[in-house]
C-alpha cells in the first residue's frame, strides 16, 4: 500500500495523516472547509488518553502551546457546596495532563504541523462520492476534482459523506441534551487556573475552567427538546443567555452568574450519537472518529477517542500484511472501547446513568483500558499487544 486518502482535515483526519506519515505511508488530506477557521469558537478538553496519543505522534509540543492544563476537578452540588476535589487524569506528567483549548485552534495547529512534515493538504475539497474498485479507491469532489488511492479514510465528522457510502441512511440521533458554550472575563468567581469545576445542578449539568489570563470557559448541558435546526442556523446568543440564566438561577451555584457575565459569543449544539454496530468499512474505505462513533459529549472523550483512532489505525496498517487484515485488526481494537463510550455517555445525557462520584471525566472502565497504553505505544507491534497472529 502506497497512497492513502484522508477525507476531513479536522482533529481526527489531521492526526490520522500525522500517524500514517510517521508509519511511512504516502498520505494526502482533503478538507471541505476553505480554511482552518471552522468551529473556531467552541472549546474542548483533551483527556490524558488523548494527550498520550499525541505524544506517540511526536505532536505534544504543538498542543501544549495552546490552551491551558487542568490538573484537578472540583464538584459542586446544587447548593454550591463542594462534594469532591480530585486529581484529573495523569496530572503528574506534564505531557499527559488534561488540556482545555479551542477546537479550531487545535485543528489549525495540527494542520500546520502536517504541512510542516510535508503532508499534502487541500482546502475547499468537498467530497461528493466514493467509488471502491478492486485495486484502488476513487474520491470525487464538488469542484470536479478526482483523487485515487489504495485506501480512503473518512474522518469527515457527524454528517459524513464517506459513511453514507458504507452505511446508507445511518445518521446521528439526538442524545437527549442541548449543549451551550461560552466565555467571560468578568465571571463572579475567584478561581485559580489549573482545574475544572463541575456543577451538578438541579436543571442542567454545568462546568467551567479559568485560563491563566482570567478568562472563564464554560459549558451547560440541558435536557429536554433539541434546539431546532433553524435556531442553530440563525443563532440568538442573547436569548440563549437569558434562558440559561433563568434555568441556572434555580440553584445556589456560580453557574448563573458566569453565564450572565458572558459575551454574545454563546454557541449551541445538540448532543448526538451514532448507534453502536454502525458499519465502519467497505472495500478500501474506512470511517473513523465522529464519522464512525460519535457520542454525546457527557464523558468529554470525543476528541481523545479520535486521537486514539489515528495512532491505532496507523499501527494496524504498519503491522499487518494487507489492508483487509489491517482494518480487521483496527476494528477489533477499537469497537469495544468506543461503543462503550457511546453507551455510557448517552446514558448520562438521557439521565439513565448517574455521573461518577467525581461528577465528570471519562466513563467507567471500558473494554481495552488495561491494554490501551500498549496499543498506543508506537514501538510495540499491535499484533503482539492484542494477541493476534501475524
Amino acid at each position: 500500500m502506497t497512497h492513502i486518502l484522508v477525507i476531513g482535515g479536522g482533529i481526527a483526519g489531521t492526526a490520522t495523516a500525522l500517524a500514517l506519515h510517521k508509519a511511512g505511508f504516502d498520505v494526502t488530506v482533503h478538507e471541505a472547509h476553505p480554511d482552518t477557521a471552522e468551529d473556531i469558537g467552541a472549546f474542548l478538553t483533551l483527556a490524558s488518553n488523548g494527550m498520550r496519543a499525541l505524544a506517540e505522534l511526536d505532536a505534544s509540543d504543538v498542543v501544549t502551546a495552546l490552551g491551558f492544563p487542568l490538573r484537578s476537578m472540583r464538584v459542586l452540588d446544587a447548593r454550591g457546596s463542594e462534594m469532591a476535589q480530585v486529581p484529573l487524569g495523569e496530572a503528574d506528567d506534564a505531557l499527559l495532563r488534561y488540556r482545555c483549548l479551542r477546537r479550531g485552534e487545535l485543528s489549525a495547529a495540527l494542520q500546520a504541523e502536517a504541512v510542516r512534515r510535508g503532508i499534502g493538504l487541500s482546502h475547499g475539497a468537498r467530497l461528493v462520492s466514493v467509488e471502491n474498485g478492486p485495486d484502488e479507491v476513487t474520491a470525487r469532489f464538488a469542484d470536479g476534482g478526482v483523487a485515487t488511492g489504495d485506501l480512503l479514510v473518512g474522518a469527515d465528522g457527524l454528517s459524513s459523506t464517506v459513511r453514507q457510502s458504507i452505511a446508507p441512511g445511518v445518521e446521528p440521533v439526538y442524545a437527549g441534551q442541548s449543549v451551550f458554550y461560552g466565555y467571560t472575563r468578568s465571571a463572579p468567581v475567584a478561581e485559580d487556573t489549573g482545574h475544572i469545576t463541575m456543577v451538578r445542578g438541579s436543571s442542567a449539568a454545568f462546568g467551567y475552567a479559568v485560563s491563566p489570563d482570567g478568562e472563564a470557559y464554560w459549558f451547560a448541558r440541558v435536557g429536554g427538546e433539541a434546539v431546532p435546526a433553524d435556531a442553530l442556523a440563525h443563532p440568538t446568543p442573547s436569548r440563549w443567555r437569558e434562558q440559561l440564566v433563568a434555568l441556572l438561577s434555580k440553584d445556589a451555584t456560580p453557574a448563573a452568574g458566569i453565564v450572565a457575565a458572558s459575551t454574545d459569543d454563546i454557541m449551541a449544539t445538540n448532543a448526538t450519537e451514532l448507534p453502536p454496530g454502525t458499519p465502519w468499512r467497505s472495500g478500501r474505505t474506512l470511517i473513523i472518529g465522529d464519522a464512525a462513533h460519535a457520542a454525546s459529549p457527557a464523558t468529554g472523550q470525543g476528541a481523545s477517542m479520535a486521537l486514539e483512532d489515528a495512532v491505532i489505525l496507523a499501527k494496524s496498517l504498519r503491522d499487518t500484511p494487507d489492508p483487509d487484515s489491517a482494518l480487521s485488526l483496527y476494528e477489533a481494537c477499537r469497537r469495544p472501547r468506543v461503543e462503550h463510550n457511546i453507551t455510557a455517555s448517552g446514558e448520562i445525557s438521557r439521565g439513565t446513568r448517574a455521573p461518577s462520584r467525581t461528577g465528570g471525566g471519562p466513563p467507567p472502565p471500558r473494554p481495552g483500558d488495561d491494554t490501551l497504553a500498549a496499543q498506543l505505544d508506537w514501538n510495540r507491534d499491535l499484533n503482539a499487544v492484542t494477541g493476534a497472529v501475524d
